[in-house]
């Protein structure tokens, strides 16, 4: 019978965030992969967890991956540790999770911290609905796909960036997004946890002066609807309503189907598309 693979929440700053569900789990199981061992032993020797460990990071993923699952396979339980917060976030686990569903191998989630949703929490941005994009790419097209899809986002956005490319962010961020509401957060959960609550440019001034300490989680509010709408109707006006019509028939919809979608986006009715239509204007 094979193992199960256990997803164990870690702090990200304060170990008295640890649940006791994880560290039974630690001592429990017969290996833990861990993202940075080095990092881990600390956490470990706090709660007095002897069981063995095993490296398992960016760089060894996929071939690592392979190796845990033979062991899951001969029915060895395994938990994933990152080096701080939820496995598969932003994080290689993600990888080990896909091979192991496809597999058919036991995985469960132990829940716990998470920077991206402590970050949202405190923000005082709407939370009701939001996207999470973590690191953008370092490649050129992929970074710009990701933010030619952030511009119209109109739900909270959640990134995370490194100290020492904050300030390249922030222009990017304000060049690309304009002058947004913006909380940066940093030392989440420690003795010093900073939240900055601030537009893009004066957080931009206020690093032109102080020097970005400490990995920062930044949520950004979306896009305003109504800004987003009337933009909409604006690039639609360049078209004539036949042309509407025939872009969406071009998508696959069928003609009831793109008067109605057509008619929507103008803000006028079908009845109105119906004549224009006959009157071919």
């Amino acid at each position: 019978m094979a193992g199960t693979l256990y997803l164990c929440a870690t702090p990200i700053g304060n170990l008295g965030d640890m649940t006791p569900r994880a560290v039974e789990t630690l001592k429990s199981v017969d290996l833990i992969a861990a993202e940075d061992t080095r990092n881990s032993i600390r956490l470990l020797n706090h709660f007095d967890i002897h069981t063995p460990m095993t490296s398992y990071h960016e760089y060894n993923k996929v071939e690592k991956a392979h190796v845990l699952i033979r062991q899951l396979h001969e029915g060895k339980d395994i938990a994933l540790i990152t080096d701080a917060g939820t496995p598969a976030i932003s994080d290689p686990g993600e990888v080990l999770v896909q091979l192991c569903r496809k597999e058919g191998i036991r995985i469960t989630s132990l829940p716990g911290p998470a920077a991206c949703i402590v970050a949202l929490t405190l923000s005082g941005l709407p939370a009701r609905r939001f996207c999470f994009e973590g690191f953008l790419p370092a490649e050129k097209k992929e970074r710009e796909a990701v933010w030619e899809d952030c511009e119209n986002e109109a739900r909270t956005i959640i990134f995370y960036e490194a100290p020492h490319h904050l300030k390249r962010f922030l222009q990017e961020l304000f060049d690309r997004l304009g002058d947004r509401k913006i909380a940066l957060c940093r030392e989440l959960t420690k003795k010093f946890e900073d939240v900055m609550c601030v537009t893009v440019s004066e957080a931009i001034r206020y690093y032109e002066e102080n020097e970005p300490r400490g990995e920062y989680v930044i949520v950004a509010e979306g896009r305003d609807r109504k800004e987003k709408q009337e933009e909409q109707k604006k690039q639609w006006q360049t078209l004539s309503i036949p042309e509407h019509v025939a872009f969406y028939e071009s998508c696959g919809a069928d003609r009831k189907e793109a008067m109605k979608q057509a008619a929507k986006d103008r803000g006028i009715s079908r009845r109105e598309v119906y004549q224009a239509l006959l009157e071919g204007k």
